[in-house]
């Protein structure tokens, strides 16, 4: 979602840390820079320029030009300077929802997404902090809005409000508070209609349900696209409704992200969650210094260990770790672990969340490399008999011909698969032996959160011990934690060595 900024702020600090001293004009020059790269993001105006004055303010000190490594002292406070912009002066802590039943009102602009953000949320609460969550949508106004909640209610195991034809907003609102009560919900979700920000009548509506409601916390859903009218929207929103939080949607698109940057230090109000796509788990808590060590291409390891969690079972991990130190590794395990990568991501995915990586990914992308070449590497194992997957030695050369065929692919193809699974079968060898306990070991260990369990999502203590575990663990060149044992690999240079063809 800041790919471009990334990449202007990336080119700026090559430069800076590059350079053995730095005087303050170096600093100056630089941070006209950012100050263009920032205005190009679409941040507005006044944070722009109260960023800039806050990191020279730092930067330009005896501490900075003076220090060993000027240029990564720099890059540290533009990185704190971000965690304030974007964090403001206090950390807003979790959603109040201690005090059963909860209600949360969503609001939001026509079209902004708030129906998907409402049932993301609620899968969210329920599965992630086990709470009973009650769904209710009072858009009498869209064509079929109940039903669409009902349905992805249904989707995802949580419970919505049966729909009574005829009734108004502030009536749903009350049954939706008397069902919760009775029912013995934690949490009950008030799913708004979309209104204009200059529709009145809309205005008062969700006014007269805010009164009704009494709401612990009030979310306005806002289209990350809209740019910097997104800050406008919070504006006039929190003035007439008076909102705790924000919810960014579509920041997986290609917007430049400024409404992010903006939102806090205009409005003053979080942002909570960013939905990243249209599936029920695309939503993510929006952490500063996580965003911010993206933007600056530090990558983002506590979302890159969430991701392994989230698509990989303790058992399984345990099954695959004892095997690697065994020094065992066929096709099998390899199909596993393509498929690992595609659930966490894909490539870039994977890659744009390791620290250092950011580049690397998009070079990859220029370079034509997609995640059609896993796909087409899990086409050719899924073409092998049972003893051939098993077994990889067996392949012949007609036994290579029938693969490459049965997928519809050149023998060149399953030739640079084998290759590939050759120097991951040997690198898992030494992981496997090397160091006390293994170093692959440590490093299934760091991804389970060093006690061989997975840590619990919910405490953000255990979430950074297993993150850092997993970093130490890809900065030792480890890669035992990821599938695919990218960490390990030399990437991009080796990827054509390892099976990875170009796009057709």
């Amino acid at each position: 979602m800041f790919e471009n900024l990334s990449e202007r702020l990336g080119g700026v600090f090559d430069r800076l840390t590059k350079q053995g001293a730095l005087s303050a004009e170096d600093v100056k020059a630089a941070l006209r820079e950012v100050r263009v790269a920032l205005l190009e993001a679409d941040v507005s105006l006044p944070v722009a320029r109260d960023f800039v004055k806050a990191v020279e303010a730092k930067a330009t000190g005896q501490a900075v030009t003076k220090s060993v490594t000027p240029g990564q002292q720099v890059v540290k406070i533009v990185h704190d300077a971000l965690i304030d912009v974007l964090r403001g002066a206090e950390d807003p802590g979790a959603l109040k929802i201690d005090n059963p039943p909860a209600p949360i009102l969503m609001v939001g602009l026509q079209g902004s997404g708030k129906t998907t953000t409402t049932a993301k949320l609620a899968r969210r609460l329920k599965e992630r902090e086990k709470k009973r969550v009650l769904m209710a949508s009072l858009d009498t106004n869209r064509p079929a809005a109940m039903e669409q909640l009902a349905i992805l209610g249904t989707q995802i195991g949580v419970d919505t409000l049966p729909i009574v034809k005829g009734e108004s907003a502030v009536q749903i609102a009350r049954r939706a508070k008397q069902q919760a009560t009775l029912g013995g919900y934690d949490v009950y979700m008030l799913d708004t209609a979309g209104r204009l920000h200059i529709d009145e009548v809309l205005m008062d509506e969700v006014q007269a349900v805010r009164d009704v409601a009494k709401p612990r916390e009030t979310l306005l859903v806002v289209d990350g696209l809209t740019g910097q009218d997104a800050v406008n929207v919070a504006t006039e929103f929190d003035a007439k409704v008076g909102i705790s939080g924000v919810v960014l949607t579509r920041m997986d698109g290609d917007g430049r992200g400024g409404a992010a940057l903006s939102m806090r230090a205009v409005t003053g109000k979080p942002i909570r969650f960013v939905g990243l796509g249209e599936k029920m788990d695309a939503l993510e808590t929006f952490e500063a210094e996580r965003i911010a060590g993206r933007i600056l291409g530090m990558g983002d390891i506590v979302a890159l260990v969430e991701k392994a969690q989230e698509t990989l079972e303790a058992e399984q991990a345990e099954r695959m770790m004892k095997r690697f130190q065994k020094g065992l590794f066929n096709m099998n395990d390899l199909k596993s672990q393509l498929e690992q990568m595609l659930k966490m991501g894909g490539m870039q995915g994977i890659m744009g969340m390791m620290p250092g990586m950011g580049k690397l990914s998009r070079q990859m992308d220029e370079a034509g490399f997609d995640d059609t070449v896993l796909r087409r590497q899990i086409a050719l194992i899924n073409s092998m008999t049972k003893k051939e997957r098993a077994n990889p030695d067996l392949l012949q050369a007609s036994r290579k011909k029938r693969i490459a065929a049965g997928a519809g692919l050149e023998v060149s193809e399953v030739n640079k698969l084998l290759k590939m699974h050759r120097q991951m079968a040997d690198m898992m060898k030494k992981m496997g032996k090397m160091g006390k306990g293994g170093m692959l070991k440590q490093a299934m260990k760091g991804m389970m959160g060093g006690k061989g369990a997975m840590p619990d999502m919910n405490d953000p203590k255990a979430m950074e011990e297993a993150a850092k575990a997993l970093k130490s663990g890809i900065g030792a060149g480890m890669g035992g934690g990821l599938p695919g044992g990218l960490g390990g690999m030399n990437l991009p240079g080796g990827l054509s060595g390892l099976g990875f063809g170009k796009k057709k």
